[in-house]
């Protein structure tokens, strides 16, 4: 009752405790709330209690929806465990805020123990699908899907949901399966395994549970080397395989890295001083100029779990210190990372400046903006030693393997590296121009030449030019996390930065494997970097008077008032070059904004995001924890976020300018470009002058919010970016070729 609950709540206020509640009230006849409209009901009024009329948060209350028993046979328990998870996904959409506990092995009480392990791991496996944020249970009795049947899990999903197949009774097939005694023959099968296996298998899976166990096993019959050799090493070399098949995704490869870590870091107090476990050495950069650092350590992370010494030099490095590191540790080889199409001159730079040093050493190089052909065809004409491309961290590892095991770069045949195909098709594509290292593209001579050769098409300005709220910029600090999300682009985040593929999978069992499987993780990350504020959302925008003059942006100074029209304008402040189109249609960035010679002034919007240093500061404490699973959800985290808080502060423009009314309604459209204006970010096809983001600076200030530029003109954070907004409804991305 009532009573009860207000002497409690008088204790949480006096010790600032957080509460696990109940679902049960007083009623007579359903005290225990079993269908999951009653535990709503139930969580919502103690919910009004604590926080209405006690003042607890409703962050610190925790509600347990109460799991019975489904093994009873009786007809009335069967539907239980499924209004438990509808109960909770309930409360979980009443009150996004509070918690949610259940203790899972109530569910199965009464079966036998390898029963209960299964049916117990796929109820906790739906119920976090649901939106379970803790739970009551053994850690050691619950598996993940891939060390369970499919038989057995689809036997207890069944089961759950109260589903027959072939007309049986879902409990009477659930209890078939293990009615002969068996153990769990794929969950336990680690443990039955020969030593040497299961130390194998330990890695392959990223089990580390029982892992110091058995390698002090191992240490009473085979040396510490010979342990890595010939046990760790075969064992991350079936995780190569396994991934290259798409039997394996890279989350699950960065957990075997993990053990690997783990494994090796148990034998290093037992390896001789003359023991090397090392099978070569490569000197690591991100090139200098770009901030950019997750490729690059992922390739870290495969190559040192691999055998190989990594000196991993860190972003921003000059050539000069690539080789100065190269000459001290008289590394196999230098492997080179950038994301940027820039970063891709730099190599070039970077490669001729080898050859001034006489140097040969095997290079290797790899990044987004980089393609097979263009490294090989282009840049192996310049270089005089051996050079090499790597699609991804496998690739480079192959290439590390042939390297040093072959007598000399000679011999490097490329088995194993499909140097015309890898696979889907990707490198069949043609390698795209690279804008600046073009001569004469998107240069002003070109631009005067492509004008003369045929007219630009034109554009009409029929839509009113907008009056903005304010003129100049304005900062917008504080903003929470949970009102960026929205705008947090799931298929780049699971797939891209997350690499959770598709593969062999229907769209309804990819949805079902992201919804058990990558969104729990998802929402467990949100929930830290809200607890910890790793993820630190800050905004600054603003609006200017401006006019286009051919190529040109000239962007005014404000209005005097904040309500001044944009003709009021001061002086030129500054102006943007942009190139244009030399084919049909001869489009260029500043065509979007009404030219001077039409005498009516236009709005320009520029925005400056950033996520903060925190997030980048955190990846890189995982990082060099080893924590490489974590590490990489985390990177991928920030990277969308800043595009998703991008997206939030350029809907707050076309609000702001009265452009909103054609944004569609749901918001995964937007990222499809369903809205009135386009954005456009500096170092891409329509305006790729990175230079230009010093006039940004300028404009917008952005050391207020903590972001500064690199000498490369990279913004700092990372998980920053920019843009240059028009309101224009025909403006849309397009590229200069």
């Amino acid at each position: 009752g009532e009573e009860k609950l207000a002497r409690i709540a008088g204790l949480l206020r006096q010790y600032g405790a957080a509460v696990v509640a109940l679902t049960i009230d007083e009623d007579p006849q359903q005290a225990m709330a079993k269908t999951a409209a009653r535990k709503l009901e139930v969580a919502l009024r103690i919910h009004e209690l604590l926080t209405r009329k006690y003042g607890i948060r409703e962050e610190d209350i925790l509600f347990d929806c109460l799991t019975f028993p489904i093994t009873t046979g009786n007809a009335a328990d069967r539907r239980l465990a499924l209004e438990t998870l509808d109960g909770v996904a309930a409360i979980r959409r009443a009150l996004p805020n509070c918690q949610l506990s259940l203790g899972i092995s109530n569910v199965s009480f009464g079966l036998s123990p390898a029963a209960r392990i299964v049916l117990n791991s796929v109820f906790l496996s739906e119920a976090r699908a649901r939106g379970l944020t803790a739970a009551i249970v053994h850690a050691g009795g619950i598996l993940p899907q891939n060390q369970i049947g499919p038989e057995r899990w689809q036997a207890a999903l069944d089961l759950i949901y109260d589903r027959s197949q072939d007309g049986a009774a879902p409990l009477e097939r659930f209890i078939s399966l293990f009615a002969d005694g068996e153990q769990l023959a794929q969950t336990v099968r680690i443990s039955e395994l020969p030593l040497e296996e299961r130390i194998k298998q330990r890695i392959i899976e990223g089990d580390r549970l029982g892992m110091e166990d058995d390698l002090n096993q191992a240490l009473r019959r085979f040396s510490a080397i010979d342990i890595i050799n010939n046990l760790l090493l075969e064992g991350m070399k079936t995780v190569g395989e396994l991934f290259g098949s798409g039997q394996m995704q890279l989350p699950f490869v960065l957990k075997s890295a993990e053990a690997m870590k783990a494994a090796v870091s148990h034998l290093e107090p037992h390896l001789e001083k003359s023991d090397s476990a090392q099978r070569g050495s490569i000197i690591l950069a991100t090139v200098r100029g770009d901030v950019h650092d997750i490729g690059k350590n992922l390739v870290d992370i495969i190559l040192s779990n691999n055998g190989y010494a990594v000196h991993n030099l860190g972003i921003k490095q000059p050539i000069n210190q690539v080789i100065e590191a190269w000459q001290k540790h008289g590394a196999n080889a230098i492997g080179l990372s950038g994301l940027l199409v820039k970063s891709t001159l730099v190599m070039r730079d970077d490669l001729e400046v080898l050859n001034e040093h006489g140097i040969t050493v095997p290079v290797i190089l790899g990044g987004a903006a980089l393609h097979r052909r263009y490294v090989e065809d282009e840049l192996r004409k310049i270089y005089r030693g051996p050079l090499y491309y790597a699609r991804d961290a496998f690739e480079g590892l192959t290439i590390m393997r042939e390297l040093t095991e072959a007598s000399g770069p000679e011999e490097l045949s490329g088995a194993g590296v499909d140097l015309e195909n890898d696979g889907d098709g990707a490198d069949a594509r043609p390698v795209p121009q690279l804008l600046s290292a073009k001569p004469g593209c998107g240069t002003a001579q070109a631009t005067r030449e492509a004008e003369s050769e045929a007219g630009v098409a034109p554009l009409e300005y029929t839509c009113p030019v907008p009056q903005p709220p304010f003129w100049g910029d304005r900062v917008l600090a504080d903003i929470p996390l949970a009102a960026v999300l929205p705008y947090v682009n799931e298929v780049a985040l699971f797939q891209a930065q997350w690499q959770f593929r598709k593969r062999r999978r229907s769209a309804a069992e990819f949805a079902q494997y992201l919804d058990e499987l990558v969104r729990p993780i998802y929402r467990e990350l949100i929930a830290r970097c809200e607890r910890e504020n790793i993820i630190q959302p800050q905004v600054v925008y603003g609006y200017w008077p401006c006019n286009s003059a051919g190529n040109d942006l000239i962007v005014y100074a404000p209005p005097p008032r904040a309500d001044a029209a944009p003709r009021e304008h001061g002086p030129e402040l500054l102006r943007f070059s942009f190139p244009r189109q030399r084919e049909a249609p001869h489009r260029c960035l500043a065509d979007y904004w009404r030219p001077v010679s039409d005498g009516v002034t236009d709005v320009v919007a520029f925005t400056l995001v950033t996520v903060g240093p925190r997030a980048s500061e955190a990846a890189a404490d995982l990082f060099r924890a080893g924590r490489y699973q974590d590490y990489l959800f985390l990177h991928g985290l920030g990277v969308e976020a800043a595009e998703a808080l991008a997206e939030y502060a350029h809907r707050q423009v076309r609000l702001e300018l009265g452009v909103a009314d054609h944004d569609a309604q749901d918001v995964r459209a937007l990222f499809r470009k369903s809205y009135q204006g386009c954005r456009y970010s500096f170092g891409y096809p329509a305006c790729p002058a990175l230079e230009d983001q010093e006039l940004l600076m300028k404009l917008l200030r952005p050391e207020r919010i903590g972001v500064t530029l690199s000498e490369r003109f990279q913004l700092e954070p990372e998980q920053s970016t920019s843009a240059v907004i028009s309101y224009h409804p025909e403006a849309r991305y397009f590229n200069v070729r």
